[in-house]
């Protein structure tokens, strides 16, 4: 079973983090990485819950839960700048960027995600995937974050589609709730890829 984009489809969008890039391990190992070093125990489930989400909803969530004396943005600056020094860490899905290789230059393609615009550009630079994508929607482009709609709703405003003609491929819940927000067709990538060995249960 492959991945398939609809007839009907007029232009695609890709999540970024679960969806194009298998970075879930990397962003694991940081967050495990920062909670050692300021004193928390991160607690995995937060990624099942929240991926689609900016990091600063993490920092806030972890912040709260372990009462934490350390501001939201200190927080995620930490993650961010964790991440971005990693980055050469994360693989492709392949599965995924083979609709990518295989669409570009027959639909319009946009990225629509959740991380910041540094995290998307370093992402997407590390796979070679940059020139593949004229337009990238990332979380400092917006103000309402999935499951809110706008993260898609801009895409396709960017690529001048209708938002019912656009075929969103997610991996997460709040992404795949946004995509449904804005009209959109939505494939869940997750029933078609294979993931490395960090998934739960």
């Amino acid at each position: 079973m492959a991945l398939q984009v609809y007839p009907q489809a007029k232009a695609l969008i890709f999540d970024l983090d679960g969806t194009i890039s298998d970075s879930l391990p990397v962003h694991l190992a940081n967050w495990h990485k920062i909670g050692s070093s300021i004193g928390f125990v991160f607690d995995e489930r937060l990624v099942y819950e929240m991926t689609g989400m900016p990091t600063i909803a993490f920092a806030q969530r972890i912040i709260e839960e372990n009462n934490l004396q350390i501001s939201p943005g200190a927080l995620a600056r930490l993650k961010q700048e964790s991440f971005w020094e990693s980055v050469h860490l994360i693989r492709p899905i392949d599965q995924v960027v083979e609709i990518i290789r295989k669409y570009h230059g027959v639909l319009p393609m946009a990225v629509g995600t959740g991380a910041s615009r540094q995290s998307a550009t370093l992402q997407l630079r590390e796979l070679r995937l940059t020139p593949y994508f004229e337009f990238v929607v990332s979380a400092d482009d917006v103000t309402r974050h999935k499951p809110e709609p706008e993260t898609f709703q801009r895409c396709a405003e960017l690529m001048k589609v209708k938002p019912t003609d656009c075929q969103v491929f997610e991996d997460g819940v709040l992404g795949m709730e946004a995509a449904r927000a804005a009209g959109m067709m939505v494939t869940d990538v997750r029933p078609y890829i294979n993931y490395g060995s960090w998934a739960l249960s």
